[in-house]
């Protein structure tokens, strides 16, 4: 008989969580708007607008690295509380450089948040939600980013027709880059309402505390069973990072790592970073460059929904196999428009074809599938190798594609052409490789590995 879950719970808890996502999606997307005007502001070369889009990626690869270590010894919780300070801080600072040194540094301090944020925002949901609920509520971290991208384009839209070149090359970029500090604030305030993961909790020695939260999400017998179930799986783990690259959990870190590799490659990060110049290497103005990010902005949000809603239905491999697969083809035909001359109504659909199957399938679903195939005792640390892993194919990615963009051999057609190649490696890979998690528990999960 299944538990009488506390609805309301569960979701205050994880929707509180899922702004860290928020707050990780506008900050990917706010230098989208900002770094036309960075450029002109700092006269900057083509490489240094590379290093200003990737700047906060720098900061995203120690902030993943050391976060899992911190949360799996200080709690999720308290990681939470870090990542919205420097958040904060990060939002303030980036709105007052000076010089474009000063520009870089608040940005690494915002990556440091990104970094951390997007491996502790997922573990947290993963570990606090019912195994029937865990895809949906997984996905609201993904929501969080896309929302955060749909909103700060549309905010940049907003402040952007606010003045004209002049002003926003002056005073309209630091706007964009300091309105991070309300959501960041909000964040801050909710997290004194949510509890610590009471599977952490557990593993910490806190069984009484653990079963308090346990009781509260599906009462009595909910928590004895949980409680159960983490301990039967904690006897049977060592608890040291090295076991993460035994025999035994070579495949899900396999799974991790070539999923997050493959989620950027195929240059979904180029698109949020640079769509305003893609459109406009395509012949658009900038107002209609835009207005045409925006709509990639709301496309991302509204397929999130579809993710939402069949994750835990139809599963995670099925949604990704159709997802790359659609992947594969919208950037081979966004290849061909820039390669034939192409531009207007028919790029901008072919882009949106491929944002909408990334945020239906590869967008949420690797985050989901990574935050549930490693052992509880060492999911932190593992879920920063994943997160490091992403990190660091995004900046490649955010560094590489200007210079790609503006290369006369390149190009933008050879450009995704190389991504939409990514896409059907991802495609092939899901269909040999990953592993169906729906509607199991995360300590069936890791027992079906000790059975391999």
């Amino acid at each position: 008989m299944k538990p009488a879950l506390n609805h309301r719970y569960i979701l205050f808890a994880t929707a509180a969580t899922a702004i860290g996502g928020f707050l990780f999606g506008y900050d990917t997307a706010v230098i989208n708007g900002a770094n036309s005007y960075l450029k002109a502001h700092f006269t900057l070369s083509p490489t240094q607008e590379g290093m200003a889009g990737a700047s906060a990626i720098l900061g995203c690869i120690p902030g993943a690295m050391f976060a899992g270590f911190l949360s799996d010894r200080f709690g999720r919780r308290k990681l939470l509380f870090l990542c919205a300070v420097l958040y904060a801080v990060s939002g303030l600072l980036s709105a007052i450089p000076r010089t474009f040194e000063e520009f870089l540094a608040a940005r690494f301090v915002s990556g440091l948040g990104i970094g951390a944020s997007s491996m502790i925002c997922p573990v947290y949901i993963a570990e606090i939600a019912p195994e029937q609920w865990r895809g949906r509520l997984g996905s609201l971290f993904q929501l969080g980013i896309v929302t955060g991208i749909f909103l700060t384009l549309f905010i940049n839209k907003v402040i952007q027709g606010m003045g004209d070149d002049a002003w926003n090359t002056a005073l309209g970029w630091r706007w964009m880059l300091g309105m991070e500090v309300v959501p960041a604030l909000l964040f801050i305030i909710l997290l004194f309402t949510v509890p610590e993961s009471p599977r952490w909790l557990v593993n910490k020695g806190r069984d009484d505390e653990a079963r308090v939260i346990l009781t509260t999400i599906g009462g009595v017998e909910h928590a004895q069973r949980e409680l159960a179930g983490i301990k039967a799986a904690m006897s049977q783990e060592e608890g040291r990072f090295a076991e993460l690259f035994s025999r035994a959990y070579f495949r899900p870190l396999m799974i991790a790592v070539v999923l997050m590799a493959c989620s950027q490659f195929c240059g979904i990060n180029a698109i949020i970073y640079y769509s305003t110049k893609i459109f406009e290497s395509a012949g658009a103005l900038k107002n209609a460059a835009f207005t045409s990010s925006v709509w990639i902005g709301l496309v991302n949000l509204v397929f999130t929904f579809v993710a939402i809603a069949l994750v835990d239905k139809a599963g995670r491999k099925p949604l990704l196999l159709i997802g790359t697969a659609v992947q594969t083809v919208a950037l081979g035909m966004v290849g061909w428009m820039f390669h034939s001359g192409g531009s207007g109504a028919a790029l901008l659909a072919c882009i949106i074809a491929f944002i909408a199957a990334f945020a239906m399938a590869m967008g949420p679903i690797s985050w989901i599938i990574c935050s549930e195939i490693f052992p509880n005792k060492i999911r932190g640390r593992a879920m920063s190798v994943a997160t490091f892993t992403i990190w660091t194919c995004c900046y490649l990615v955010a560094q590489t594609f200007p210079m790609l963009n503006d290369n006369p051999a390149i190009g933008p057609a050879r450009t995704f052409w190389i991504y939409g190649l990514v896409s059907l490696i991802s495609f092939l890979f899901t269909a040999g490789v990953v592993v169906e998690t729906k509607g199991r528990s995360l300590e069936e999960i890791e027992a079906g590995w000790r059975r391999r």
